[in-house]
């Protein structure tokens, strides 16, 4: 977990291709109420969401290689 601001979190999240990028995507898609932004180049996810940071690291844990 990179930076936090009140429901604004950055993640590093080892995506190698579009593939994994998706993959992120659509898990938190699943959370709702979610906004946020991958950054394949970078290897970041920017989210912005009222999910706690615990639960926001807990699904992108579970869904994808290394966080």
């Amino acid at each position: 977990h990179l930076r936090q601001s009140p429901g604004v979190h950055e993640f590093s999240v080892d995506m190698t291709s579009e593939g994994c990028s998706k993959a992120v995507s659509r898990v938190l898609n699943k959370l709702g109420r979610v906004e946020f932004d991958t950054d394949l180049i970078n290897k970041k996810v920017g989210i912005n969401s009222e999910c706690s940071v615990n639960t926001l690291l807990e699904t992108l844990v579970k869904n994808t290689k290394k966080v």
